[in-house]
């Protein structure tokens, strides 16, 4: 029997945080090409207006309004402004984040703080006050937090940042478990090493490429490679889908 299967996220209003560079302006794209009204946020207003209206150019709806999502007195405020400026958010794609490539010996504390400040607490106040407002108007919403395959193995040079992810996993899971009985999902995904402006030059440095010959397939991933999983759990088709970690790695934690 043939089964036809469509995202519709018409009529959804999407926040997606990190939305300057990255994951997070290929996310907004994405959920805006399903209809979506997308809710750009960053510490850099100039990139998330260019973001903003690379999006009203292929007939997307979105909003830029500038975060730090380190700022957490800020977060209550900031969606309140969200919600009388684009309504009821239904979709969080918790996605700001940083790395800092350091040794264990060598990682400044105040370094150490930026990386748990951006990966961990942020994200854990954004989800809150985001959760909460969900609770409060009876939004059966979804909400994606972007963690790594650095969760679940020690990436070289980036213990404190796979640290942070790991708590993001477990944040996941506890903020799932306590929202289920109100029909919030709430999942994470686990990208693996994936082509970005931020890496873009080292994957084409020599450490780089012999990086990459490590992998079992040999190869990077790209930014798209996380759509399908995106647009999944970000729909009604993931109502039964909650506390789950979707790894996207290609293979890459096989080694």
């Amino acid at each position: 029997m043939a089964t036809n299967i469509s995202i519709d996220l018409y009529g959804q209003t999407a926040l997606i945080t990190g939305a300057t560079s990255g994951f997070g302006v290929r996310f907004a794209e994405i959920l805006s090409a399903a209809g979506a009204k997308v809710v750009l946020t960053g510490r850099r207003e100039e990139r998330l207006i260019a973001v903003k209206n690379k999006i009203e150019a292929s007939g997307g709806c979105a909003l830029a309004l500038p975060l730090d999502v380190t700022n957490t007195a800020r977060i209550k405020d900031f969606v309140d402004e969200v919600e009388q400026r684009a309504g009821h958010i239904s979709i969080l794609v918790n996605n700001a984040g940083l790395n800092i490539q350091s040794s264990v010996t060598a990682l400044q504390e105040h370094e150490y703080d930026t990386i748990m400040d951006t990966n961990v607490k942020g994200m854990f106040f954004m989800a809150q006050a985001v959760g909460a407002r969900m609770l409060q108007h009876k939004i059966q919403g979804r909400i994606v937090n972007v963690a790594s395959i650095g969760a679940f193995k020690p990436l070289p040079g980036l213990t404190a940042y796979s640290m942070s992810k790991a708590a993001v996993t477990m944040m996941t899971k506890g903020m799932a478990r306590e929202w289920a009985k109100n029909h919030i999902a709430v999942n994470a995904i686990c990208p693996g090493f994936i082509k970005t402006e931020l890496n873009s030059d080292w994957f084409e440095t020599e450490g780089g490429q012999k990086q990459i010959t490590g992998f079992p397939r040999r190869r990077i991933g790209t930014e798209s490679d996380l759509d399908a999983t995106l647009l999944l759990l970000c729909s009604s088709h993931a109502s039964f889908i909650t506390g789950s970690l979707f790894t996207i790695d290609d293979g890459q934690l096989l080694t």
